[in-house]
C-alpha cells in the first residue's frame, strides 16, 4: 500500500517481539509497509508490558540495566532487520531504526561513539541509527553518515532543524564515494495537539498547522536535493475522534517521502485512506494559514521550542523508566 512509483514509503512505528513474528511479516507480505521505526517510548511499552521478554531478561541478571535494555532491544532490531532484509536487498527501503541513548543528546562524540557501537553490534546493513536533532546531534549525524552508517534524524519540529540535518547529510555525502540513506523525521500531530484548542476558540480549523509546518519543511528539504535523503513524517497517529484515523498519512502523501505510523493508523489508511499525492502545497496556502495562526495569538516559535524540549524529555523519561524497572 506504499507507493513505490512515487517513492512514497510507509513504515510501521512499532516494535514488539510477538508482533514481529506475526503481524509485521503479514504487513510486509501484503506490500503495505517496507520499513519500521522504534524509539525509547516504543521499547518501554514493549519491554514493560509484553510477556515475550521475560525469558530473555531472566538470563541477563548479571548485566547493568542499560546492558539489559540494549540486549533486548538489539535482539528485536536484528530480528526486524532480518525480516526486512529481502526488501533492502531489492533497493526497496527495508530499514529499521534504533535510537541512541537520549541522555547523550548534547554530547556529539558520545553520540557518535554509541551510534557506531550500536551499528556494529547489531551488524545489519539495513539499520538506521536515530539521532535527535540538537546542536550536538547535527555533528553526530554528519560523522555517522560519513562512515557509511544510515541515519534517522529525529525529533524535528522546525524548518531550521530540518535544514541543519539536511546540510549535515549533504556534507557527509560530499565526503563519501557513495552517499548513505538518511531520513529527516518531522513530527506532525504533536504540534496540532498543542495548539488546536486555542485555534478553535478563534474559529480556526484544527488539525492543519502540523500539516502546513511539515509541508513547508518537505518543500525546503526537497529543494536541496541531498543525495539519498528523504523527509519522514512521524508522530502521525490521531488522538481522539476529531480527525479521521488515517488523516496524517492521507494529507502528507508525497513523492520521495516516508510516513511512519502506528499499526492502527496504517490499518485505517489501508482500509479507507485517501491515496492521492497531496504535497507539495503552495507557499501561498502555507503562509495564509500561518498568518491565521499568528493572528490568533499563537507564537509558533515558542510552540516549536516547547515541543522540542517535551519530545526530548519524553524520550529521556521513557528510557529512565526502562532502566529503573530493569535495575
Amino acid at each position: 500500500m506504499y507507493i513505490p512509483t512515487s517513492r512514497f514509503s510507509l513504515w510501521a512505528d512499532f516494535i514488539e517481539r510477538t508482533f514481529l513474528d506475526e503481524g509485521f511479516k503479514e504487513l510486509i507480505a501484503q506490500g503495505i509497509i517496507n520499513g519500521a521505526t522504534s524509539n525509547p517510548a516504543i521499547f518501554k511499552n514493549a519491554i514493560l508490558t509484553s510477556s515475550a521478554y521475560k525469558e530473555q531478561l531472566s538470563t541477563l541478571t548479571h548485566l547493568s540495566p542499560k546492558e539489559k535494555y540494549e540486549a533486548v532491544a538489539i535482539f528485536d532490531i536484528q530480528k526486524a532487520a532480518d525480516i526486512l532484509r529481502p526488501l533492502y536487498d531489492e533497493g526497496d527501503d527495508g530499514y529499521v531504526s534504533i535510537e541512541v541513548d537520549p541522555f547523550l543528546c548534547d554530547d556529539t562524540q558520545a553520540t557518535v561513539h554509541e551510534g557506531i557501537r550500536l551499528f556494529e553490534t547489531i551488524n545489519r546493513p539495513n539499520v538506521m541509527i536515530k539521532v535527535p536533532a540538537t546542536d550536538a546531534g547535527y555533528g553526530a549525524m554528519e560523522a555517522l553518515a560519513s562512515l557509511g552508517i544510515p541515519v534517522n534524524a529525529t525529533l524535528i519540529f522546525s524548518t531550521e532543524q530540518a535544514l541543519q540535518c539536511a546540510n549535515a547529510f549533504a556534507s557527509a555525502a560530499s565526503k563519501s564515494t557513495e552517499a548513505v540513506d538518511t531520513v529527516i523525521s518531522v513530527f506532525v500531530s504533536r504540534i496540532d495537539r498543542a495548539i488546536d484548542s486555542q485555534l478553535q476558540s478563534h474559529g480556526i480549523e484544527p488539525g492543519l498547522m502540523g500539516i502546513m509546518n511539515a509541508a513547508e519543511i518537505y518543500t525546503k528539504v526537497e529543494a536541496l536535493s541531498v543525495p539519498k535523503c528523504r523527509v519522514l513524517f512521524a508522530s502521525t497517529g490521531v488522538k481522539g475522534d476529531d480527525l479521521r484515523a488515517s488523516y496524517y498519512i492521507d494529507e502528507l502523501l508525497a513523492a520521495n517521502s516516508v510516513n511512519t505510523a502506528p499499526i492502527a493508523t496504517i490499518d485505517a489508511y489501508v482500509a479507507r485512506g485517501d491515496k492521492t499525492i497531496k504535497l507539495p502545497l503552495s507557499a501561498e496556502k502555507i503562509e495564509t494559514h500561518k498568518q491565521k495562526v499568528k493572528d490568533a495569538g499563537v507564537d509558533m516559535d515558542t510552540v516549536i521550542q516547547g515541543q522540542i524540549r517535551e519530545g526530548l524529555d519524553a524520550f529521556k523519561s521513557a528510557f529512565d523508566d526502562i532502566l529503573n524497572t530493569l535495575e
